[in-house]
């Protein structure tokens, strides 16, 4: 049976699409698996290799003897398996393959290690189903929301924000959430910005469709979110790759890394503070593509209940959005680094900032957006819009609390190859 055309549901006849290059000088964008035991990978001086683990247990079997028993034992003892795996494949075991040939190390679980220390516990970064490192589109839409929340509060004036979710109202509802506990408890704060005002800002819409308004079961639900007109893609894998630069030199793209991140803070006179490290994959010299979609018939089809005005009608307003924000997060870091001084006995550590002062010198930011691990409350939140003394009580109540101190209270860095603080994670640029 043929439906009459007056019956026949109509594709949206206004579609943008844009493929936009992505570029990062270090990115890490975590895995469902947050951390791998020291089994799962083996380090050597150089490099850490992520193995194959099913063929490596069959390879193991195929040597016969001992081999499969002792890797079991070593794994429940966790001890190295450097020396098992020479035994069994050699000295340049990387290169071992299984029955069919496939390599039980395979090329895309291998990271340069620039670390001399041994690393416990490994942070992953995502993977595909075939096992490459890429940025999923999801990551990248959830930074543009936040993005585009922020814009909003920021102007609230002019895009006709509800009085009832404007930036005084969420800092008094904050404050009463405060006295509730509902900020030190784990389960209600996770979702506590949607209940403040995300729900309010991005799903409060009724839907106008072929002149027609469409009933929705719930006031606001995922099918009132105007975000449902933008569609981000995957990334294309981040694969190793090589160009040459302006300059005609060599360049190393996506460039698979295992990285020590140094998490620090600040003593009251603004000496830095070690607090921790944490070993991560990272990608140096990102350098990928993703398509940006504005469904702009759909997005007409969104009346905000309460008048607010949906701040952006084309691509290139998204990605100035997103650029407001980056530049108020990168103010904000140029700050906090220029007021700490450097700590050459912090623990062992050495906390000599200078390179990244140096990256922060620039007034103009120069990336569009901060995404991923490493961002910080900043970069996630709608942080940077409430006043301070409310920030340092969220601060305090969600986390360890650390009295007289701004919020955030810690930054994460990178030590670079040659053992210095080199880098600051997750800034990507859009083109």
């Amino acid at each position: 049976m043929v439906a009459s055309a007056e019956f026949a549901l109509k594709k949206p006849g206004v579609y943008e699409s844009k493929k936009i290059l992505l570029t990062s000088p270090i990115l890490h964008i975590g895995s469902a698996v947050s951390k791998l035991n020291p089994f799962e990978y083996v380090q050597t001086d150089k490099k850490v290799y992520l193995p194959n683990q099913e063929a490596l247990a069959k390879a193991l079997r195929q040597r016969g003897g001992r081999f499969l028993d002792d890797y079991i034992l070593a794994i429940e003892e966790h001890q190295d398996i450097r020396r098992l795996l020479e035994q069994a494949f050699g000295s340049e075991w990387w290169k071992a393959t299984d029955a069919e040939g496939d390599p039980i190390f395979p090329k895309r679980g291998i990271s340069q290690k620039w670390t001399e220390e041994k690393i416990t516990d490994l942070r992953p970064m995502i993977r595909n189903g075939m096992g490459q490192l890429y940025i999923p589109g999801s990551s990248i839409k959830g930074a543009i929301r936040t993005a585009i929340a922020y814009y909003l509060l920021k102007h609230e004036a002019d895009y006709l924000v509800p009085k009832s979710v404007r930036v005084s109202e969420i800092e008094l509802k904050l404050r009463e959430k405060l006295k509730q506990g509902d900020i030190a408890n784990s389960h209600k704060k996770k979702f506590l910005d949607d209940k403040l005002f995300m729900d309010d800002l991005f799903a409060d819409f009724s839907l106008t469709y072929q002149g027609k308004e469409i009933p929705s079961k719930f006031k606001i639900s995922p099918n009132t979110d105007f975000m449902r007109a933008i569609k981000v893609t995957d990334s294309k894998p981040l694969l190793e790759d090589k160009i040459i630069n302006k300059r005609g030199k060599e360049v190393a793209l996506n460039v698979p890394v295992l990285a020590e991140v140094i998490v620090s803070s600040r003593f009251s006179n603004y000496s830095a503070k070690y607090r921790a490290s944490i070993y991560a994959e990272m990608v140096r010299n990102v350098q990928t593509e993703f398509t940006l979609s504005l469904d702009t018939e759909m997005l007409s089809w969104f009346h905000h209940r309460q008048g607010m005005k949906i701040p952006f009608q084309t691509i290139d307003d998204i990605i100035k959005i997103c650029q407001e924000f980056a530049q108020e997060q990168w103010d904000a870091e140029h700050d906090y680094w220029q007021s700490i001084k450097n700590n050459q006995n912090a623990q062992g550590k050495n906390l000599d900032f200078t390179d990244i002062r140096a990256i922060y010198e620039a007034e103009k930011c120069p990336f569009s957006l901060r995404m991923g691990w490493g961002s910080g409350m900043n970069g996630t939140t709608i942080d940077l819009l409430l006043e301070e003394e409310l920030k340092a009580e969220i601060r305090d109540a969600a986390g360890i609390a650390a009295p007289n101190f701004e919020a955030p209270k810690s930054r994460r860095t990178v030590v670079g190859s040659s053992g210095e603080i080199k880098y600051v994670p997750g800034w990507v640029k859009f083109k």
